[in-house]
Parts: C-alpha cells; sequence; structure tokens
C-alpha cells in the first residue's frame, strides 16, 4: 500500500476487477491522487495506518469485508466517519441503494457508469464537504 504523495484530492478505491480498476485509475487518475485497494480489508488498513483520502469510492461485491461492511466499519469509526463513501456498483435495485445510502453511503452509482458523471457526483460530494 502507498500513501498518498501530492497535494490533489485523494480517492481511496476499493474494486476487485482488473478492468474497472484499470478504468477507474485511468480516468480518475488525471484529476486525483488515487489509490486502488482489492479487497475492503486492505482498504481498512490503509485507513488505520492514517493514509485518509477525501473520498472512498467501492463496488459492494469486494472480497474478505464487502462494501456495506466497509460503509458499517467507516461509519462506527471517529476517526474515519466523516470521509465520504460513494458506492460504485453492478447492483441496480432501488432497494440496494437506499440500504447503502440509509447505511452512510453519501452517493450510488450503477455500472456501467458515464465518466462524466462520476466526475460530477464526485465534485458535488468533494462541494459539500468544503474540498473543492
Amino acid at each position: 500500500m502507498s500513501s498518498y504523495a501530492s497535494d490533489k484530492t485523494k480517492i481511496l478505491v476499493v474494486e476487485d476487477d482488473i478492468y474497472m480498476q484499470t478504468i477507474l485509475n485511468e480516468f480518475l487518475g488525471t484529476l486525483f491522487e488515487v489509490q486502488i485497494c482489492i479487497n475492503g480489508m486492505d482498504a481498512l488498513a490503509v485507513l488505520q495506518n492514517g493514509n485518509l483520502p477525501d473520498l472512498v469510492i467501492s463496488d459492494l461485491n469486494v472480497p474478505q469485508l464487502n462494501g456495506m461492511e466497509l460503509i458499517a466499519q467507516i461509519k462506527a469509526s471517529d476517526f474515519f466517519n466523516s470521509i465520504p463513501i460513494m458506492i460504485l456498483s453492478g447492483e441496480e435495485s432501488s432497494e440496494m441503494r437506499i440500504k447503502c445510502l440509509n447505511a452512510g453511503a453519501d452517493d450510488y452509482v450503477v455500472k456501467p457508469f458515464n465518466p462524466r458523471e462520476l466526475e460530477a457526483r464526485i465534485r458535488v460530494i468533494l462541494r459539500r464537504m468544503g474540498k473543492y
């Protein structure tokens, strides 16, 4: 795990699909400083090591600690609960979106997604947080 090295807005992406990792890294990497974890436990370890991102983007279906469990862990922590979370998932059901938002996610984007819309949604969250 590398820590963040620049003054750019920092985004922690939790995604186990290599294709999606590549897309997110190539697109978001031109705009933000991106760190990718392949599972929820690795993401939690990054946070616990003091590498705090400005935003977490997580798939729901990642190994070891899934997206819902990651939301719960982040929101239960006094140190991490202010970090906004965006869920990026292939799960389209309204019920799952509501469940994630009620659990503490700040947004929910369904795959496949328009990269420009994803960027706009990220910027909305960052504006609300006073980071953009």
